[in-house]
């Protein structure tokens, strides 16, 4: 078995995933590729975030190509295995199997990075082409021309060394390299490329111009094949039969396909109904300080939409271009969002931006906690006081706090809409999110409640906040009664008091006013 060049390594990984206890069966994106063979749409490029399938995809799809190995035995028992095109093309093909993350142990340059590729290649090649004399050719591929076979070609995380930020000076090389090994040569008869990032654009003719790319934001043909759909979680809920769907739908869903197809994010899904716990597994994945890295390329711009997103809202806005690789730091409002929509920080569908889900809201949370944040981060530091004030009944320091949060220099915290109350009890009260489960209009008895308060620890007091604006505080403490508010919290535990929170704004005193009950 060769390195690169018909590897046993995509079967024996993807053994691994056929026989994991929460297997989905994504094969059906090679009907889709078998139609692209030998054809002039055969070079394509998917880009999706990390933990989003790629590169299991990947090694799917070098398993059922590759001529090297029998994988008839997997996917006789998969949906592709039921298609027309499906033994033409089962272990039929050299497969040339890629992946760029891989860094040579000795020597941290450009040069060494691809020599090591080439280096590999070659002796790949010599191992099954005996008769070739590499001294004979200027490249790699012409090395491969020289064979008189057709290959088809897997290259994962293409982006590598761009979302490294690695060989600056060298990446429109690496971008010539891959265009002199497969642009317009007739030994390619597929390839297939993935990674994070869009392919660079470096000038008006870009070095890959001959991929069709499929974005996270544009993919209308692939977009179900990333990432677990609907349908598929609940078939792992009824696998598991213990873990809620509704509680992983609130963690983990939140993506949606260029179709309107609702994607979830398929490694923490997993990870959840392994543990049978919904919980932040993003941060297992890499180093999540990339949410505040970005937010802090320019937070006083940002910074109104971030708190409006972690209050629950979305920010209308349009993105036209998507971050691609070796673009730099993003600057403006629109590259950041661009940027972390790519790495899937946020989601954008319909013109409409928003944090996807809890696993990311919990992310943001933590971000704007970060001193760059100025006067949020105050806020957040002194959310515990909120917190404390509530539990014990001190409505003077509860009014006092909103005093002071509303005077402060941002302007969304001023109340220039019906919107920002809420957006400054989200961050009063952040902190209670480390004790408390917080959700915002929650249905429970006989309507909605603006804030409700679950609390993880036994000890703790559960309460429900209505917010009013130019209402009284006793009309928001009838509401929580008349509309029986605390139903939920009875069902949770029958015997604990429950708080009644009533915070109420009069715009033309400018004043708070809070009123807390038992009920």
């Amino acid at each position: 078995m060769g390195l690169y060049l018909n590897s046993d390594r995509s079967l024996k990984n993807y053994e691994e995933l056929y026989r994991s206890d929460y297997f989905v069966d994504k094969s059906l994106i090679i009907e889709r590729l078998n139609k692209l063979i030998g054809k002039r749409s055969k070079y394509l490029c998917i880009t999706r975030p990390r933990r989003f399938g790629k590169t299991s995809v990947a090694d799917m799809i070098g398993a059922y190509y590759s001529k090297a190995v029998d994988s008839k035995n997997i996917f006789d028992n998969l949906k592709i295995s039921t298609v027309n095109s499906y033994n033409e093309n089962l272990n039929k093909y050299n497969v040339i199997n890629i992946s760029f993350n891989k860094m040579p142990d000795s020597g941290k340059t450009y040069d060494d990075y691809i020599n090591m590729i080439k280096q590999s290649l070659i002796s790949d090649i010599i191992k099954y082409y005996p008769t070739i004399n590499p001294n004979e050719f200027f490249t790699v591929g012409d090395m491969l021309e020289s064979t008189g076979d057709q290959f088809i070609f897997v290259l994962d995380e293409w982006d590598y060394i761009f979302s490294k930020e690695l060989f600056q000076e060298n990446q429109d090389d690496f971008l010539e390299f891959l265009t002199f090994l497969l642009k317009d040569k007739p030994y390619v008869l597929l390839c297939y490329m993935t990674g994070v990032l869009p392919i660079k654009r470096y000038s008006s003719g870009s070095a890959l111009n001959m991929f069709d790319e499929f974005t996270f934001l544009k993919d209308r043909r692939f977009g179900e094949f990333f990432g677990f759909t609907t349908d598929e979680v609940l078939t792992l809920c009824d696998e598991n039969q213990y873990m809620d769907f509704e509680k992983l739908e609130v963690w983990y869903n939140g993506y949606t396909t260029a179709n309107g197809v609702k994607i979830y994010n398929p490694r923490s899904v997993v990870k959840a109904l392994e543990n049978n716990y919904c919980e932040s597994y993003w941060t297992n994945t890499g180093a999540m300080d990339e949410v505040s890295q970005y937010l802090k390329y320019n937070v006083l711009e940002i910074r109104d939409d971030v708190i409006r997103m972690v209050a629950g809202e979305e920010i209308d806005i349009i993105i036209n271009e998507e971050f691609r690789a070796g673009q730099g730091t993003p600057k403006t409002k629109e590259e950041i969002y661009s940027a972390m929509i790519v790495l899937g920080f946020l989601s954008y569908n319909d013109g409409y931006l928003k944090i996807p889900n809890k696993e990311l809201m919990i992310e943001f949370e933590k971000a704007l906690k970060d001193k760059s944040f100025g006067y949020v981060s105050e806020i957040i530091e002194n959310s515990r006081t909120m917190l404390k004030a509530t539990v014990n009944k001190d409505t003077a320091t509860v009014e006092k706090i909103l005093h002071d949060i509303h005077n402060s220099e941002i302007p969304i915290l001023q109340y220039n809409d019906e919107n920002s109350l809420s957006c400054v009890i989200t961050l009063a009260y952040l902190s209670a999110r480390d004790t408390y489960r917080v959700e915002r209009e929650e249905k429970t008895g006989k309507g909605y409640a603006d804030f409700t308060f679950h609390p993880r620890r036994k000890n703790d007091i559960a309460f429900i906040v209505e917010l009013k604006k130019d209402e009284v505080p006793d009309v928001a403490i009838n509401q929580i009664r008349e509309k029986e508010y605390i139903q939920k919290f009875k069902a949770e535990n029958e015997d604990k008091e429950v708080l009644a929170v009533a915070i109420c704004y009069d715009s033309k005193k400018k004043e708070h006013y809070c009123k807390i009950e038992e009920i």
